[in-house]
């Protein structure tokens, strides 16, 4: 699957849209990456638990969309993006989408 961020692939022509698609996650904290991360918060620095439960999440959004579209027919991705959001307190969505397509 070719997943670009463009809405075209350099000599790549695209012969049929199938649609938006979009694959997500949503991940909550736990209580040891909050202690950590409360005591990091107080001496400044990266929240590394955090920065990898988020690129375990992104990871995961992008195989669901990846899945999705692969299903539908399309052998590649256009105009992908990230998004994530709060969706309760201490879990965060995170949704990775973009436009399914076939390209020769």
């Amino acid at each position: 699957m070719l997943i670009v961020t463009t809405d075209q692939i350099p000599g790549k022509e695209i012969k049929e849209v199938i649609g938006v698609m979009s694959g997500g996650t949503v991940q909550s904290k736990n209580i040891g990456k909050d202690i950590g991360a409360g005591l990091k918060g107080l001496v400044g620095g990266e929240m590394k638990s955090y920065t990898a439960m988020m690129e375990e999440a992104r990871d995961i959004a992008l195989k669901r969309l990846i899945s999705k579209a692969s299903d539908a027919g399309a052998n590649a991705i256009v105009g992908m993006r990230f998004m994530t959001s709060s969706i309760i307190q201490g879990a965060s969505e995170v949704i990775a989408y973009g436009t399914a397509v076939f390209v020769e």
